[in-house]
C-alpha cells in the first residue's frame, strides 16, 4: 500500500472535532463555545435544544480533509450509510432509513436538506465544501418536516456572507491520485445592504478499485465540482431576504463489486454514478413588528441523474460457455424536479399568548416532486420509461409553552394531504391520495443554568407507494403508510465551568406498517438470476436504544470527546417473503452499538495533534436474507501547522487499513465458476488514504 511507513508513523493522532475555546474571566479554566444550531423553528443553543442532535462544525470537516458527509457520519451516534454506489447516497437513523433504488419510486424516511433544498433522495448533493455545520436530528421531526422525516433529518447549511471581506482557499492531495482545490470569496458588494459570497470546489480521485481487465485504476473514480453562490439583502432594519444558488457536476464511475469482495475488478462495461444538479432557494425574514415574525422559503432544483452497473461483474470470455455465463448492463436514468413554497408566522416578544406565557407558530407548506425515469437494460426489449409525480399540502403549528420559570410545555401538530400519480411503459398507472398528521408533545424542565432534562412524544409518517414490476402479483403492487410512535427523554448538561458537556438521549420506538425491502429471485434461462425488489409492510417492529455524547476541554491544551449510540431494532411481527417467521430479527442496516472516542493536543500557537478511532457492530445488509457485515473500528489521525492565515495539514484515514463493508447482498449466485453458488457480496469502504492539506484564510 502506498505510503504505508507514513501511515504508521502518525497512527497515533486524529482529524475530529475542533471546537474554539475560551478562557472564562471568572475560574480562569478554558471553556467551550456555544454551538448554534437550528433544528427547530427558532435558532438555539444545542445545550437548550430537545432534541437528540449532533451538530458537525465545518472544523470538524476540514480537519478530517472531508469532502462528503460520508466522511463524517461515523461522529454522529446511531447514523450509518448504505453504498452501492460512488458514494453513500443513502442514510439510516435509529435503524430507519432506505438502502438502494433500482426501478420503482421511494419515498425517503431521512431528510437530507441542504440551505433549505431538499435532496432526500440524491444522496450525492452531500458535499461538504465552503458547508459552516451539518446538523443530524435523530428522531421523527413530525411537526416541521413531515413525510421525509420519519427517521430524522440531515441539514446542511453553507456558510453566510457577511459585511466582513472573507477569504478561504484549500487544496488537497492524496493517495489514489487524489486531490481538490477550492476558494470562497465572501463580503459586502454594497456596505450594510448586500452582502455575497461564492465558493466553487473541485474534487477528484482515481478511486481505489484496480479494473483487471481494462488495466484501469480509475473505473471507480470521483469528479466532482461544487459550487455555491449566496446573496443577502439587508432590506430593512427588519427584512432580510436571502438567496442561495447550488450547481452540482458530479461525474463518477461506479465499479465496485467482485466475485471475491476485493478491490480487482474484471468488468468490461463499467458504470456511472452521476448527478447534474442545478437549484437555488429563496428566503425572507421580515419582523412585522414586536408581536409578529413572517418567514417565507421558495425552493426550486432540478436534477438529472445516472446510475449504471456491469450486472455481470465480469467481461465476455471469461468463462467457459458450458459454465452459462452471462453479460448484461443496467442503466437508471432520472430527471428530477422539485419545488416547494412555505410560510411561516411566528411570535415574537410581544405577540406571545395566554398571559404572555407561550411563543407560537403557525405555518403552511406545498411541495412538488416529479420524477422522470428511463430504464436500458441489456435483458428488456425495449426502453422502460416511468413517471412518478407527488404533491403535498401542509399546515403545521407549535406552542411552547411556560408552565412554570423552570417547566416548559412544547405541542406540535402536521396536518398532511399527499397525492402521487405514477405512469409507465408497460401500461401500470397508479394514483394515490391520503391525509397523514404527525407532531409531538414534549416536556422541557431546566434544574438550572447548567442542566436540562426533556421528555417527548412524537409520531413521525411516512407516506405509502407502489411497486412497479410487472412480474409482481397484484397483491404487492402497492404498500401502505408507515408510523412511528417515538417516546424518548434526555439530559443535557453542562460542567467544570463550561469546560465539560454531556448529553444523553434514551427513546423507545414503535413502527407500524414497517416499510421493508423485499424481492422475488427469479432464475433467467441462461441460469443467471435476477432480483425482482419491491417494498412491503411487517405488522410491526420497535427501535429502542440511546445516544450519549460528551466534550471536555480538559485544559486549554488538551481536548477529549467521545460519543456511544446503542440500538435494538427488530421485528415485533412480520413473515419474510420466503414465509418465515421472522419476528425478534434485527433491522437491516441496524448495528447493535456505534462509537467514537478521541483527542485534540494543543502543543503550542501552531502545532495541533489528533486522534480518533470511530466504529460500529455487524449489522444485516438486508432484510431478506442473512448476510452481514463485519463489526470494525478506524483509526483517524492528523498532525496540523498553522502560522498567520495558513494551516498545513497531514492527515490520515483508516490508518491500519482495515476492511469494512458499505454495502452487501447475500441471497443471490453472480459467479458462473463456481455454478452460480449462493454467496455474500459486498462493496469494501475506503482502505487507508493519507494526504496532505494546505489552507489559507483572510
Amino acid at each position: 500500500m502506498k505510503h504505508q511507513k507514513l501511515a504508521i508513523a502518525i497512527s497515533t493522532l486524529l482529524a475530529t472535532t475542533n471546537a474554539f475555546a475560551e478562557i472564562s474571566s471568572e475560574s480562569n479554566t478554558a471553556i467551550l463555545d456555544p454551538i448554534l444550531v437550528n433544528a427547530d423553528f427558532r435558532p438555539s443553543e444545542i445545550q437548550l435544544t430537545p432534541i437528540s442532535i449532533t451538530s458537525i462544525s465545518s472544523n470538524d470537516i476540514q480537519a478530517r480533509s472531508a469532502q462528503h458527509l460520508e466522511d463524517v457520519l461515523n461522529m454522529a451516534p446511531n447514523v450509518n450509510l448504505s453504498s452501492g454506489a460512488s458514494r453513500g447516497h443513502y442514510f439510516q437513523i435509529r435503524g430507519i432509513g432506505e438502502r438502494s433504488q433500482f426501478k420503482a419510486p421511494i419515498n425517503p424516511s431521512v431528510g437530507l436538506i441542504v440551505d433549505d433544498m431538499d435532496f432526500s433522495r440524491s444522496g450525492s448533493a452531500a458535499t461538504l465544501f465552503d458547508i459552516d455545520r451539518v446538523e443530524i436530528l435523530r428522531g421523527p421531526q413530525g411537526t416541521r418536516y413531515g413525510a421525509n422525516a420519519l427517521a430524522g433529518v440531515i441539514n446542511l447549511h453553507s456558510k453566510e456572507p457577511s459585511n466582513d471581506l472573507d477569504i478561504h482557499f484549500e487544496s488537497t492531495i492524496a493517495e489514489y491520485d487524489t486531490r481538490s482545490i477550492g476558494l470562497a470569496l465572501g463580503g459586502p458588494i454594497i456596505d450594510n445592504k448586500l452582502l455575497g459570497r461564492i465558493a466553487l470546489h473541485t474534487n477528484k480521485s482515481d478511486g481505489y478499485i484496480d479494473n483487471k481487465f481494462l488495466n484501469r485504476d480509475d473505473t471507480n473514480n470521483r469528479d466532482e465540482m461544487t459550487a455555491r453562490t449566496s446573496l443577502k439583502w439587508l432590506a430593512t432594519d427588519n427584512l432580510t431576504v436571502s438567496m442561495k444558488f447550488l450547481h452540482l457536476d458530479v461525474d463518477n464511475g461506479y465499479d465496485a463489486f467482485t466475485f471475491d469482495n476485493s478491490r480487482n475488478t474484471f468488468s468490461d462495461q463499467p458504470g456511472t454514478d452521476s448527478q447534474k444538479t442545478n437549484a437555488f432557494s429563496l428566503r425572507a425574514d421580515w419582523d412585522a413588528s414586536t408581536a409578529l415574525r413572517v418567514e417565507g422559503i421558495v425552493t426550486h432544483s432540478n436534477s438529472n441523474l445516472e446510475y449504471s452497473y456491469d450486472e455481470d461483474w465480469s467481461y465476455d470470455g471469461q468463462f467457459a460457455a458450458d459454465l452459462w455465463p452471462y453479460s448484461s448492463f443496467d442503466q437508471y436514468l432520472r430527471d428530477r424536479d422539485n419545488n416547494s413554497v412555505e410560510l411561516r408566522l411566528l411570535s415574537n416578544p410581544d405577540g406571545r399568548i395566554f398571559n404572555n406565557s407561550t411563543d407560537w407558530l403557525i405555518g403552511f407548506y406545498h411541495a412538488t416532486q416529479d420524477e422522470a425515469l428511463e430504464r436500458n437494460y441489456t435483458y428488456l426489449a425495449s426502453v422502460f420509461t416511468s413517471d412518478y409525480d407527488t404533491k403535498n399540502s401542509a399546515i403545521f403549528g407549535q406552542l411552547d409553552s411556560a408552565l412554570t420559570n423552570k417547566l416548559a410545555l412544547i405541542t406540535g401538530l402536521r396536518v398532511e394531504y399527499w397525492s402521487a400519480d405514477y405512469k409507465d411503459s408497460d401500461a401500470l398507472s397508479i394514483d394515490t391520495d391520503e391525509t397523514l398528521f404527525g407532531g409531538k408533545v414534549g416536556l422541557n424542565y431546566q434544574f438550572n443554568s447548567d442542566q436540562m432534562g426533556y421528555t417527548s412524544l412524537s409520531r413521525g409518517y411516512k407516506a405509502g407507494g407502489v411497486n412497479t414490476d410487472g412480474r409482481l402479483p397484484v397483491n404487492a403492487r402497492d404498500f401502505d403508510t408507515e408510523y412511528l410512535w417515538n417516546l424518548e427523554a434526555g439530559l443535557k448538561s453542562t460542567w467544570l465551568d463550561g469546560s465539560l458537556k454531556t448529553n444523553i438521549a434514551m427513546f423507545y420506538a414503535k413502527r407500524k406498517e414497517l416499510q421493508t425491502k423485499s424481492s422475488l429471485l427469479t432464475i433467467r434461462p441462461d441460469l443467471s438470476t435476477e432480483f425482482v425488489d419491491y417494498l412491503t409492510n411487517a405488522a410491526k417492529g420497535k427501535n429502542i436504544g440511546l445516544e450519549a455524547e460528551v466534550d471536555w476541554l480538559v485544559n486549554s491544551d488538551w481536548r477529549l470527546f467521545a460519543n456511544l449510540g446503542v440500538l435494538r431494532a427488530t421485528f415485533d411481527e412480520y413473515d419474510d417473503p420466503n414465509g418465515i417467521d421472522v419476528s425478534g430479527r434485527r433491522q437491516a442496516h441496524a448495528p447493535n452499538y456505534q462509537f467514537a472516542a478521541g483527542t485534540e493536543y494543543y502543543v503550542d500557537q501552531n502545532w495541533t495533534l489528533r486522534a480518533n478511532v470511530e466504529g460500529k457492530d455487524n449489522f444485516y445488509f438486508s432484510d431478506r436474507h442473512n448476510a452481514k457485515s463485519n463489526s470494525y473500528a478506524l483509526v483517524n489521525a492528523s498532525v496540523e501547522y498553522a502560522i498567520d492565515s495558513w494551516r498545513i495539514n497531514l492527515w490520515g484515514r483508516n490508518l491500519f487499513d482495515k476492511d469494512y463493508a458499505v454495502r452487501g447482498f447475500g441471497s443471490f449466485g453472480n459467479n458462473p465458476g463456481n455454478g452460480y453458488l449462493v454467496e455474500t457480496y459486498t462493496q469494501q469502504g475506503e482502505p487507508r488514504i493519507v494526504g496532505l492539506s494546505l489552507s489559507y484564510d483572510y
